[in-house]
């Protein structure tokens, strides 16, 4: 996949930062930074939540329903970051929800739309370390990573992450 070209500057396309939605204390940061920075270059935002597969292995309906359940939620949660895009910076992002592994659907993601630019993190903010996203991406693929990966410190206020988008 890193042999891919990129067309998110070719006429017809524009650039788009990616950022996923999900309930970490972080995730704010990296959707803040993303739709600033977007905002400032004229780029798109897409918001991405993903929903895990593996918690749904029950028997008979129940498994659906959890699945159904579980694909609510993060369809509530993207609104919630869809909402605050619109009044930070007047923007519509694009907002998807998908079934799998997180690094995976990501991957598939970025491969399926050559107008993502950008993959925006931010780094957890508790003792835990930088977070399981950060440290499955940034440390094991990184050096075959399609895209630049923006890492957004997670203890960042909202008046820096403006000053820096």
């Amino acid at each position: 996949m890193s042999g891919t070209r990129r067309k998110s500057y070719e006429a017809g396309h524009r650039p788009k930062f990616l950022a996923v939605v999900d309930d970490s204390d972080e995730c704010s940061r990296a959707v803040r930074f993303a739709v600033r920075r977007a905002s400032r270059t004229g780029a798109g935002v897409v918001l991405l939540s993903i929903v895990a597969d593996g918690e749904f292995q029950q028997w008979l309906g129940v498994g659906d329903l959890m699945r159904e359940e579980a694909e609510e939620a993060a369809a509530q949660m993207l609104e919630t970051h869809a909402a605050a895009a619109r009044a930070m910076a007047g923007i519509e992002p694009e907002v998807l929800v998908r079934s799998g592994l997180k690094a995976d659907e990501i991957l598939r993601l970025i491969g399926e739309d050559e107008d993502i630019s950008f993959f925006v993190l931010a780094a957890g903010i508790g003792a835990e370390g930088p977070g399981p996203l950060v440290s499955s991406l940034a440390s094991k693929t990184s050096a075959s990573f399609p895209i630049p990966i923006v890492i957004v410190p997670g203890g960042l206020e909202d008046a820096e992450i403006d000053a820096l988008a």
